[in-house]
């Protein structure tokens, strides 16, 4: 690590690790994080951060104001869990249960959130002991439901800025690091322009008209028709999108109808997901889809109804803001130890503030040394490990982007 570059104390550094503890032995499901929120505040009231709490639900934000004049920026962790029975062995192992539609279910902190939120912690409170260096403002936020809300309900980072958090705060530039199994202790993952998938899901409903299956002349056969628009829906990326662009997927997930043998139904059903790294091919891919299935149902004589449901857009990594950025995470890491990420389908909420602000979001490696990352349990595993030495890394690299950002402002 370079010598200037800012760094915590083993005190503080064992501090961060035994919240992460914490909050992994008593981790809560998305909306539901009471108890964990009320601990993140409790703490950043107690460094005399101007805190608030209650936002999208159990969302706790705080704000840092510098010792000398400079924009505001925001750093970003994810506070809740998975419903998924822990395996690993460690002494902290949570042991929570809770209901997840309806069913009980144990609860994991199997994404590594708990290590965003201690790192962030962290971060704060050594920004707020050096507030004299920090140039502008820090936004603390601390963001419920990343893993999506429950049924019903609206939750994480679209509802944050939904209820005003950057209409009020103003950050210029967005900030966030997630944990992975992927890469080994310390090794930070970069990418320039998009880094994760927009993740969308539709639903067709394919109505025809129930016959005998004997006499299928007799109705509408909505399972062929179904079929047809399966098959005729792959062209939409192998044909009619341009993939030198970005690459997409649509996929079907669920096919339901019928309940005999001999009995052609009425209705079937199919449910997929949609993932892209392009905002403009995304709603291309949307039309085309209403599209197909639409004109596939006609030719049959059924009807088709397709419903899209937007979810988590692509995240974005603002290539000047991660050009300008990137010398401070080679500080941090090592050069040796910063690697540019492959386009990864999985999606991230962190993008809806990428689409408001400049963001840079970046994967941080928690796999022991000597062990293969690719062998690992992998993030949502009920096996899912990290190497806490990862962690005072991830602290120090909020440090000093909080530090960095206002240098040449």
């Amino acid at each position: 690590m370079a010598q200037d570059k800012a760094s915590v104390s083993s005190q503080l550094e064992q501090q961060v690790i035994e919240w992460r503890r914490d909050f992994h032995e008593y981790p809560e499901l998305s909306n539901r994080e009471f108890k964990t929120a009320e601990k993140i505040a409790k703490h950043l009231e107690s460094l005399g951060l101007e805190v608030e709490t209650g936002i999208a639900h159990t969302g706790v934000v705080a704000l840092l104001k510098g010792g000398k004049p400079g924009p505001t920026i925001a750093m970003r962790a994810d506070i809740d869990a998975l419903p998924v029975v822990e395996r690993t062995d460690v002494p902290f192992k949570s042991e929570v249960t809770s209901e997840y539609r309806g069913n009980e279910v144990g609860v994991m902190h199997a994404c590594g959130h708990d290590t965003h939120i201690a790192m962030l912690l962290g971060a704060a409170t050594y920004l707020t002991e050096n507030r004299e260096n920090v140039r502008g403002d820090i936004l603390f936020i601390f963001q419920p439901a990343e893993e999506g809300a429950p049924e019903g309900e609206e939750g994480g980072a679209e509802l944050m800025l939904k209820e005003g958090l950057f209409t009020k705060y103003e950050p210029e530039a967005a900030f966030g690091i997630h944990i992975t199994s992927g890469m080994n202790t310390g090794v930070i993952g970069y990418r320039k322009g998009p880094l994760m998938a927009s993740s969308d899901t539709f639903e067709i409903t394919v109505e025809g008209r129930q016959t005998h299956g004997s006499r299928p002349w007799g109705g509408v056969d909505p399972i062929v028709t179904a079929a047809q628009i399966i098959n005729n829906t792959q062209t939409i990326v192998s044909r009619q999108i341009d993939i030198t662009k970005a690459p997409a997927v649509v996929s079907f997930g669920i096919v339901e109808g019928g309940v005999r043998n001999n009995i052609i139904p009425d209705e079937v059903t199919l449910i997929g997901t949609i993932r892209n790294f392009d905002m403009g091919i995304r709603q291309q891919i949307f039309d085309k889809l209403t599209h197909t299935a639409e004109s596939t149902a006609v030719t049959n004589g059924a009807e088709a109804h397709v419903h899209i449901n937007e979810g988590y857009p692509v995240t974005m990594n603002d290539v000047d803001l991660v050009t300008k950025m990137l010398p401070t995470v080679e500080a941090v890491a090592g050069a040796e130890k910063v690697v540019e990420m492959p386009l990864i389908t999985g999606a991230e909420d962190f993008s809806f503030y990428a689409l408001e602000v400049p963001g840079m979001f970046v994967f941080l490696g928690a796999t022991p040394p000597g062990e293969n990352p690719a062998e690992a349990p992998s993030n949502h595993s009920p096996l899912f490990y990290v190497d806490e030495d990862a962690l005072k890394t991830g602290t120090n690299l909020y440090i000093n982007w909080a530090l960095d950002y206002g240098r040449d402002g």
